[in-house]
């Protein structure tokens, strides 16, 4: 893979300047985004105020832990435009979740929110390996999920060459890539995969593509998967971390020199980990939930916002600002099946260990009597016979026995059985 190691003087001065420039900057900040969101979110002024809290109660960072949370729920309770904190007029973009599981979440961006995010996005693209003049194969859905829109003007503010051509249609997609020959490529991993598939199905090796950098985010995934993207296409296969809540893709990224987490853009964006039971805040290094403080955002300021996503924080390497260890699951996607807390990530760890299993899968929950049972369901890859794959069942279950410690069915199925996503993989089916 090439060397994407970037010039120093081309990171912006607080990538890499001193730790307590940063700190004070951050409590600057945080002040003014405490007192927005007071004066200007009827939710932050109840909501403080029931807390026995005040923005002039900041004297230090540490403070910010006597503020209450905000959840999705909040989010929701306020639907459609009740946290933002200016007038409409100075809206200039509204996104939104699918809801899918519920009411969706709405976010605004005022022009100086647009400007800012496109600004930390260039910073993710660059951190990532990309650069002024590369070409940039988006393949993130457009529309209101941040994703699409918010790569392609973080890439345009770099200097890419942008091919806006969103998700779906992965036999075109692939023609595009072989045809246009972008340098990067961003995408979920999931579909990344399904990319991968239709090289191969075409006939062509993915790895004399023209690709050298896929900026993978918006689902967990594990070092794995990268290791079999990245021996599969040759390129550098790099995470990037954001969520609509807190402003969308951008808020942090991995740096292609260390590949050793994600280091978020603390001038923008305040990280805690916190125990997702007690709420107590937790040291670096303790692995517990990650809530995000904004520092910059003008529409719709976020206070100590969950995300459910669990990782932990870390000091910097590559970059000043801290790192988070790669997202391994979220508390609300996590499977207890009699007592064991199960992450999809783990499953996918596992079945990634055994030759023959490919990256594509399924976890199935049903309730057949009493009790729960997961099936995990995972094709084989093209070469594996249907004897072969009957002995894969048994290793795969054997392994998840012994790393998971508890017993699940598994159903290794052909290639091409399992649907594909366009966007964000769907790894657990309940039909409890």
């Amino acid at each position: 893979m090439q060397d994407l190691t970037p010039d120093v003087s081309t990171l912006d001065a607080v990538e890499i300047g001193p730790v307590d420039q940063l700190r004070e900057l951050q409590l600057q900040r945080m002040r003014w985004s405490l007192q927005h969101a007071y004066d200007n979110v009827a939710h932050y002024e109840r909501a403080f105020k029931a807390a026995g809290v005040h923005p002039a109660d900041l004297n230090e960072l540490t403070d910010l832990r006597h503020f209450p949370f905000t959840t999705k729920d909040d989010l929701r309770d306020n639907y459609p435009f009740g946290m933002f904190a200016v007038p409409q007029p100075d809206v200039r973009r509204i996104h939104a979740s699918s809801g899918t599981t519920g009411q969706p979440t709405v976010v605004g961006y005022t022009e100086r929110d647009l400007d800012n995010w496109a600004d930390v996005v260039a910073r993710s693209i660059r951190a990532a390996g990309g650069r002024r003049g590369h070409k940039l194969h988006n393949a993130y859905g457009y529309g209101l999920f941040t994703g699409g829109l918010g790569a392609h003007a973080g890439a345009e503010r770099l200097g890419c060459t942008v091919i806006p051509v969103s998700g779906g249609q992965t036999e075109r997609q692939v023609r595009l890539i072989r045809d246009f020959e972008p340098d990067v490529i961003m995408v979920t991993p999931s579909y990344m995969l399904a990319l991968l598939d239709e090289f191969e199905r075409q006939g062509v090796d993915p790895r004399s593509s023209s690709l050298k950098v896929g900026i993978f985010g918006a689902e967990p995934w594990t070092e794995d998967m990268r290791r079999e993207v990245e021996d599969r296409t040759d390129m550098h296969a790099v995470d990037i971390y954001g969520l609509s809540e807190v402003i969308g893709p951008g808020v942090a990224s991995e740096c292609v020199e260390t590949k050793d987490g994600l280091h978020v853009w603390e001038d923008h964006f305040y990280p805690e980990i916190i125990d997702p039971e007690t709420g107590e805040v937790l040291p670096d290094g303790e692995y517990g939930e990650l809530v995000f403080t904004s520092l910059t955002k003008e529409a719709m300021p976020v206070v100590r916002y969950r995300t459910r996503d669990l990782t932990r924080l870390l000091p910097g390497t590559a970059r000043t600002m801290r790192r988070i260890e790669k997202i391994t699951g979220r508390s609300d996607d996590m499977i207890i099946l009699r007592g064991v807390n199960v992450f999809p990530t783990q499953i996918e760890e596992l079945l990634l260990r055994v030759p023959g299993l490919s990256p594509h899968y399924q976890l199935v929950l049903t309730r057949p009597q009493r009790l729960d049972e997961l099936t995990v369901r995972v094709e084989a890859r093209a070469e594996c016979s249907a004897q072969q794959r009957h002995s894969l069942t048994n290793q795969l279950r054997e392994l998840v026995k012994q790393n998971v410690g508890v017993s699940v069915d598994c159903d290794v199925v052909e290639p091409g059985t399992i649907l594909r996503s366009e966007g964000k993989a769907v790894r657990v089916l309940d039909q409890r």
